[in-house]
Formats: C-alpha cells, sequence, structure tokens
C-alpha cells in the first residue's frame, strides 16, 4: 500500500510509472508489481484507449483484468480523438480514486508523452482558434498528408522526428499550435509548462530492437490467429470512416487496407511488422533520453519492487 499525498493540497499525486517499447514484458511485470504492492493498473498507452480494438491494441485479456482493477482501457469511440491533456486529467481522477482505497497507482504504457505530461507537467497552449483547424483539414484534402508533414519539419524539425510521419492526428495537432501562436510545438514544452500532475518513478524496460523484433513478429500472428481480421471488419461497420482517428493507428492502417482490396494478407503482416518495429525504435530512443529514468530488464522484477518502495510519500489515504 502506498502513503500518499490528498489531491487537494495541490501536490503532485504519487504514482508508480513503468514504460517500454511495445512488446517488452510491460504486462507482465505490472502484473507483479500490483500483486506486491496493492496496485491497481491505469493504461498510459494511447491507443488502447479505443473500445473497438482490443486485440490489434493489445489490452490486457479477461484473465489479466481479474487479477487486479485495470482503469482506462477500451472506453473511447472510433471516431473518437483524446489529447494528452485530456487523458491526463482522466488519469489523475483515476489516480485520486485509487488513492482514496488506500491502493496503489500503476501507470503502464509507451506513450512518452503521457508519462510526460503527468511528471513534468502540460504544455500550457492557448485555445487555438477553430478556423485554423478547419483551414489545415481543408489543406490536407487538396495536398495530403506527407506535404503537411514536410511542413511541420520545415517550422518543428524536432517534433516532427519524434512523431511518424502518417500520425494525422499530431501532424495537425502541431501545425494549428504553431500557425494560431507563433511557436512551435517544442517552444511551448521548453518554455510554458504547467506544474507536475503525478510523481513517481519512472521504471523503463530495457530492451534491444533486434532482439525485441522477432517478438513483436510472434505478437502479430498472434493477434491474427486471435481475430484482428474480423476485429477490424466489426469496427469497420460501425466507422467506416477510413479518416477516423482509430484508423491511423499502427496494426489497424494495415489491416483496414487488406480488409480493402489495397494491399495482400501478406504485404499487410510485413507493413504491420515494419511500422511497430519503427514505432518500438522511436519508443527506445524517446526513453532512453529521460534523465528521471530508471532502466531494469522485464524479468527483473526485485528492482522494480525496490525501485517502487523507495518512493515516500506523506499523509496517509483512507
Amino acid at each position: 500500500m502506498l502513503i500518499c499525498h490528498s489531491a487537494q493540497d495541490g501536490k503532485p499525486l504519487p504514482v508508480i510509472c513503468l514504460a517500454g517499447p511495445t512488446g517488452s514484458g510491460k504486462t507482465a511485470l505490472a502484473l507483479v508489481l500490483a500483486e506486491e504492492l496493492g496496485g491497481e493498473i491505469i493504461n498510459a498507452d494511447s491507443r488502447q484507449v479505443y473500445a473497438d480494438f482490443p486485440i490489434i491494441t493489445a489490452q490486457p485479456p479477461a484473465e489479466e483484468r481479474a487479477c487486479c482493477p485495470h482503469h482506462g482501457y477500451g472506453f473511447l469511440p472510433s471516431d473518437r480523438k483524446i489529447s494528452a491533456g485530456h487523458w491526463a486529467e482522466t488519469s489523475c481522477e483515476i489516480v485520486h480514486a485509487v488513492l482514496k482505497r488506500g491502493k496503489t497507482p500503476l501507470l503502464v504504457g509507451g506513450t512518452g508523452l503521457y508519462f510526460q505530461t503527468l511528471l513534468r507537467g502540460i504544455a500550457a497552449v492557448p485555445p487555438v482558434d477553430p478556423a485554423v483547424g478547419a483551414k489545415l483539414e481543408a489543406r490536407l484534402e487538396d495536398v495530403g498528408l506527407t506535404v503537411l508533414y514536410r511542413e511541420l519539419a520545415d517550422v518543428d524539425a524536432a517534433y516532427a522526428a519524434r512523431i511518424h510521419h502518417n500520425d494525422k492526428q499530431r501532424i495537425l495537432r502541431a501545425l494549428e499550435v504553431f500557425y494560431a501562436t507563433k511557436h512551435p510545438f517544442t517552444w511551448w514544452h521548453a518554455n510554458a509548462m504547467s506544474a507536475p500532475l503525478c510523481s513517481g518513478p519512472l521504471i523503463v524496460l530495457k530492451a534491444e530492437l533486434d532482439a525485441l523484433t522477432p517478438r513483436l513478429a510472434q505478437r502479430i500472428d498472434r493477434m491474427i490467429a486471435d481475430g484482428a481480421f474480423e476485429e477490424a471488419g466489426n469496427a469497420l461497420a460501425r466507422c467506416p470512416d477510413a479518416s477516423a482517428p482509430v484508423w491511423s493507428g499502427i496494426g489497424a492502417a494495415e489491416v483496414l487496407a487488406c480488409l480493402q482490396g489495397r494491399i495482400s494478407r501478406m504485404e499487410c503482416v510485413e507493413f504491420w511488422l515494419k511500422r511497430t518495429r519503427a514505432y518500438a525504435k522511436r519508443q527506445l530512443t524517446w526513453f532512453r533520453a529521460r534523465e528521471e529514468a530508471h532502466f531494469i530488464m522485464p524479468e527483473d522484477a526485485a528492482s522494480a519492487l525496490s525501485l517502487a518502495r523507495e518512493h515516500t510519500f506523506g499523509e496517509e489515504c483512507s
């Protein structure tokens, strides 16, 4: 059980953060930590929020959720998007509720921006005139995403390098912030951050890309065997708009292209693995640049528990 400050005193809420690249073994270690620390698991993965894709986004199955409470998985419709700020606000409400129950909040996932938002604060970007976003959407229709990504690289090379060139949501958001405020996203992140919302160790699983790749390939094969194509087909019936936020995700985009006859099943698996590997590489690069990260091997539960127990809090929650 953790000892914590009340969220009412203005201090960051205490949490344990478990991060790492996709397929590195976060789920297994999270269950060990939850059992040892009396924990409840909170999703910190930007794709596992979608309700229609439990298989393709590797959401915890029922047998794992039965081991301890899980929060923040599979609640968002396919046609909706969620910002890091909205996610952080929702997650802090969950964290506070977990602490009030006298339990340990374990944030688990691979979305680096989510952890940064909680542990370092949110970029205080002012509201953007909807007309700016509408103009960018119109330009997207005219010139395509590749041109807009290049445009972003010209005005904010550092942010462009951190995101995928097909990540429409983040590309449009970064460009609208730049055109509305005359400052790139990275400027806001460096110069206008709010106070941290949470505090605690950022435990990151070590992984080498070459060793991780076969595991990623096996996981994709398992997802397909578990019904990834059927899952995407059902989602397509509910959300036929191929421009909806969910369809830009890894796996969803490739399976959609296959279902629409644009690529073969073999190409689908090939592109899915290639894109997953590229994402894992970006995750590794991002986490290695975090000064606050504590790196451990996936099987080293003892070190993870030691790091978690070193975290000291104030008044005990009841």
